[in-house]
């Protein structure tokens, strides 16, 4: 099977030079040319890979990044950046990028570096607590022998839980580690209504709410 690899890159000639090579290469490239169409295939989609340009019209690479990486997906992601000073390397590298290639790139080096990452294999890190199991590494939860459908805002609540067991969140950490599908920041009321339809999914005693302070889960 074809590796799939997301191109998020808006200037047009390389985003269809980039998509053109890497077909050549025996992969399947799906570009998006800003952060929200980026947004909208990642979470319709499952990639291998995502490169990520780090200057994009409707924000940035890294901002981008963070998003990604809130959700809990571990797919591999390889910044495009104009840019060689040290600060906006580490940037993309702190908030969980895991390589880089300054623009102008060598084709051979970017060729390089997409198959040492398609190489890792991250490891599947699995919670199961109770009858829930939730798999980080492909997004998907199960109660007993049931898939259940969770939104990306519902996924990245229940793993926070799920991480802290027997721990109450307060309300300020879980609006501070999450955002909706289009990366807004969920207010208050919003996170109560996300919080509702989770307990209706997943089961209400499993998340348990500490008054006025936050949630707690339990098996």
């Amino acid at each position: 099977m074809k590796s799939r690899i997301l191109v998020v890159e808006d200037d047009i000639f390389l985003r269809e030079g980039l998509c053109e090579l890497l077909t050549k290469e025996e992969y399947e490239p799906i570009s998006a040319c800003n952060c929200a169409e980026c947004k909208k295939l990642f979470t319709d989609n499952t990639f291998d890979l995502i490169i990520l340009d780090v200057m994009l019209p409707d924000g940035n690479g890294v901002e981008l990044c963070k998003f990604i990486r809130s959700t809990g997906a571990e797919t591999p992601i390889l910044f495009l950046t104009a840019c060689d000073e040290e600060f906006q390397i580490v940037r993309g590298l702190d908030v969980g990028a895991d390589d880089y290639v300054t623009k102008p790139f060598r084709l051979l080096e970017l060729l390089s570096r997409i198959r040492a990452l398609l190489r890792r294999k991250p490891a599947t890190t699995t919670y199961n607590i109770g009858d829930i199991s939730v798999d980080f590494s492909n997004m998907t939860v199960k109660k007993g022998q049931e898939t259940l459908f969770l939104t990306p805002t519902e996924f990245q609540i229940l793993r926070t839980l799920m991480q802290n067991s027997g721990v109450i969140v307060t309300r300020t950490s879980l609006l501070e580690k999450i955002w909706d599908s289009d990366g807004n920041f969920i207010d208050d009321n919003t996170l109560s209504v996300h919080v509702s339809r989770l307990r209706d999914k997943i089961g209400a005693e499993h998340i348990v709410t500490a008054r006025g302070i936050g949630y707690k889960w339990e098996d």
